[in-house]
């Protein structure tokens, strides 16, 4: 028994997320049977995070264990030549049979584009979120650094999460300019549900005036959803990086 460790990036648009659903077509589904073909055996993937649809990834870690003796290389050519093109098989590597992709994983890095003008980008409509107000980025720097720490993020959580822990150690929070887009790169231990978009909801009310950057710290405090800002939509987020010992 070989357990692999594969990284791919895929464009999550024409995906409802990762984990694979009954009634809509997954990243899972769609990798875990080209998996399947290429291993010559049915097998289940890991993976590391649950990304909502429209979600992409630069970088995603999935598990799996196999009975095959196919070499990595092969694997990779294999299951690149089966899947569509918004999906592609980065690198594989055998690891211990007790490595998992979700539970062994560090640490985790997204990233949120805005598209900042008052013009689209037709070439970026399900890339980044367009947003047409000038956004002051030295504000939003300010802001963004008191999410840094670990905090009790109940407040940044969508009221559907079953989580019963909500307390995560946010590691670094950097905002960065490239012509009209705004990226947002968030570090940490791990993430709850839609955690990440509601924390750029709020810098975007932040901007907006609807929320004081000073009373982001008194909104951790309060644990609860209804004082943080909007949900930021889907197709600005990315998982950019995943990390293991």
């Amino acid at each position: 028994m070989r357990n692999l460790k594969v990284m791919m990036a895929y464009r999550g648009t024409n995906y409802h997320g990762f984990q694979k659903q009954k009634n809509a077509i997954t990243v899972q589904e769609v990798v875990e049977k080209q998996v399947s073909s290429v291993l010559n055996e049915e097998v289940e993937i890991i993976g590391c995070s649950r990304t909502d649809a429209g979600v992409h990834a630069n970088q995603y870690c999935f598990s799996v264990m196999t009975n095959s003796n196919i070499p990595s290389g092969s694997f990779i050519k294999g299951v690149n030549s089966r899947l569509p093109n918004d999906i592609s098989i980065l690198s594989c590597e055998d690891v211990p049979l007790d490595f998992h992709a979700r539970y062994s994983c560090k640490a985790k890095e997204y990233i949120y584009k805005i598209h900042n003008s008052e013009s689209k980008n037709p070439f970026a409509t399900d890339l980044e979120y367009h947003y047409k107000r000038p956004i002051d980025v030295e504000l939003l720097r300010k802001a963004a650094q008191n999410f840094v720490g670990t905090h009790d993020f109940k407040s940044f959580c969508s009221i559907d999460s079953d989580k019963i822990n909500t307390i995560r150690t946010i590691h670094k929070f950097v905002l960065e300019i490239s012509g009209d887009s705004i990226i947002m790169l968030v570090k940490g231990d791990g993430f709850l549900y839609n955690m990440i978009r509601i924390i750029v909801g709020t810098l975007i009310w932040v901007n907006e005036g609807k929320i004081n950057a000073d009373d982001i710290p008194d909104i951790i405090k309060a644990r609860n959803r209804a004082y943080a800002g909007k949900t930021a939509q889907a197709h600005g987020l990315y998982l950019n990086r995943v990390y293991y010992d």
